[in-house]
C-alpha cells in the first residue's frame, strides 16, 4: 500500500513468513493475495512486525535536510534538533532531553561518499546489500553523476507530497547485482502482485504526475545509464521499467519516523505530580501551536494499522478491533477523512490510485446510494487539489517523519 504523506517508502516481504497468527492466502485473479487470521487476535494485539526488502529516503526530504539512517530510515536528529528545525526557533530546548532516543555517538558515515547510518550495523548491513553498486564515493555532490542524474530529474518531475522514490527500484537493482544469488532476489520481487501491462502504465503515471505523462522514457533512460545489469534487462525495457512502478505502487508501504515523536511519547509515559504533569503538556501543546503543524487489502473499515513505533523501518501491524480466524486482515488505503467519503468518491479515489473498486461489506451495504459526489465532498476534493497548505505540510512532517 502507499502512504503519500510520509516520508520514506519500502517494500516489504510476505508476512506469511514472520508470524504464526496470519497466513497468505490467493484469493482471485482480481484481488490476487490476502492476509488472514490463522487464529483468533485480540484488538490492540501485535499481529506482526517486519522489516522490508528495501527502504529509501523520499528524495525531496533527503534535500530538505531530514536526516534519517540511509539503510533502516531511523532518524539522526536528537528530538531537540527536530523540533528547532520545524519550529524555526534555534532556541528551542526541550525539557526532559534524556527521553531522546536518538544517540549521535553511535551514528557513522560510509567511508567513501560520506552517507550516514545510526549504527556501525546499519553501515555493514547497507554495505553487504546494496550500497557497493549505489555508492557514489567522491562523487556524492557531481550533478553529472549518472546517479545523481537520476535523483535530480526524479525531482523535477515529481514534487512534494511525493508517493515514492525512484532510488527504491534504484535499490532493488542494486540488491540483485551485488547478490552472490541473484536468482533468490529476483524470486523475491517476483512474488509481488502483477497488473497488466496497461494497468501498469497508468499507474506509474499516476506516481509521476498526469502532466509528466511523456517524459518516463526520459526517467527510463536515465535508470538504465546509471544501473543497467544483463541479469536485469527485462526491467530496463519501457514495459519492464512500468512493471517496476506498479509493482511499488501497488505494494510499497509508506513509513513515518520521528525523534520529536518518540520524545513525546516518552514525556506521555512520565509520572510527575500534577502540576509539572499540567506544566509538560502544556508546553508540548504550544509546541505543537508553533510548529503548526504491506500486505493488507484494503478495507473501507479496516481491522489492522500499520505503524513504525520503533522510529525505524520495522513495520508493527496491530489490530483495530477482534479478528476471528480465517476472517481476512485488512487496513485502509484511504485516509481518516477520506473514509468518511460517500462510496462514489472513496471508489473514485481508489479507482485513480490503485485501479480496483472495493467491494469491503462497508461498500456493498451502500450499494444503493446514488453514484454522486457531494456538493461538500467536491469543495473538499478541489482544496486537495489546489494543494496543502505550508502549516499542514509541516504538520504532516512532524506526525509522519
Amino acid at each position: 500500500m502507499a502512504a503519500p504523506l510520509d516520508d520514506m517508502f519500502s517494500l516489504c516481504e510476505d508476512p506469511g513468513k514472520v508470524a504464526s497468527s496470519v497466513e497468505v492466502r490467493f484469493i482471485d485473479n482480481l484481488k490476487g493475495k490476502g492476509l488472514f487470521a490463522k487464529k483468533s487476535i485480540k484488538k490492540g494485539d501485535t499481529i506482526f512486525t517486519e522489516r522490508p526488502l528495501v527502504s529509501a529516503q523520499f528524495l525531496w526530504n533527503e534535500l530538505y535536510k531530514y536526516k534519517a539512517c540511509e539503510y533502516c530510515l531511523r532518524a539522526l536528529e536528537t528530538a531537540e534538533e527536530n523540533a528547532r528545525r520545524l519550529s524555526g526557533n534555534p532556541a528551542l530546548s526541550l525539557p526532559h532531553a534524556e527521553l531522546c532516543c536518538v544517540h549521535p555517538e553511535l551514528h557513522q558515515a560510509c567511508p567513501q561518499c560520506q552517507v550516514m547510518y545510526c549504527s556501525s550495523e546499519c553501515r555493514q548491513a547497507a554495505a553487504d546489500q546494496y550500497h557497493k553498486v549505489l555508492c557514489l564515493g567522491p562523487s556524492q555532490d557531481d550533478p553529472n553523476h549518472p546517479i545523481n542524474k537520476l535523483k535530480n530529474t526524479w525531482r523535477s518531475m515529481h514534487y512534494p507530497p511525493e508517493t515514492s522514490s525512484i532510488m527504491l527500484m534504484a535499490k532493488m537493482v542494486a540488491a540483485v547485482k551485488q547478490a552472490k544469488d541473484k536468482a533468490h532476489w529476483q524470486k523475491l520481487f517476483s512474488h509481488f502482485c502483477s497488473r497488466t501491462a496497461n494497468e501498469e502504465e497508468e499507474i506509474a503515471h499516476k506516481l509521476l504526475g498526469e502532466q509528466f505523462r511523456g517524459q518516463l522514457a526520459v526517467l527510463n533512460g536515465l535508470f538504465t545509464a546509471a544501473l543497467y545489469d544483463d541479469h536485469l534487462s527485462r526491467w530496463f525495457v519501457p514495459e519492464g521499467f512500468c512493471s517496476l512502478f506498479a509493482l511499488v505502487g501497488t505494494n510499497g508501504q509508506g513509513i513515518g519516523t520521528s525523534s520529536l515523536s518518540q520524545w513525546v511519547h516518552g514525556c506521555d509515559a512520565l509520572e510527575l505530580p500534577a502540576q509539572q504533569r499540567a506544566q509538560l503538556d502544556s508546553f508540548i501543546d504550544q509546541l505543537y501551536r508553533d510548529i503548526e503543524k504491506g500486505h493488507c487489502n484494503h478495507s473501507c473499515i479496516p481491522n489492522a494499522e500499520a505503524s513504525f513505533p520503533d522510529n525505524n523501518f520495522l513495520l508493527h501491524l496491530s489490530a483495530l478491533s477482534d479478528i476471528s480466524p480465517g476472517e481476512e486482515i485488512c487496513i485502509s488505503y484511504l485516509e481518516c477523512c477520506q473514509r468518511d467519503r460517500s462510496r462514489h468518491s472513496r471508489h473514485k479515489i481508489l479507482r485513480e490510485n490503485y485501479l480496483f473498486i472495493c467491494s469491503c461489506p462497508k461498500c456493498v451495504s451502500q450499494m444503493d446510494e446514488p453514484d454522486l459526489t457531494s456538493e461538500e465532498e467536491e469543495e473538499e476534493e478541489e482544496g486537495e487539489a489546489e494543494g496543502e497548505t505550508e502549516g499542514d505540510e509541516m504538520e504532516d512532517e512532524m506526525t509522519d517523519v
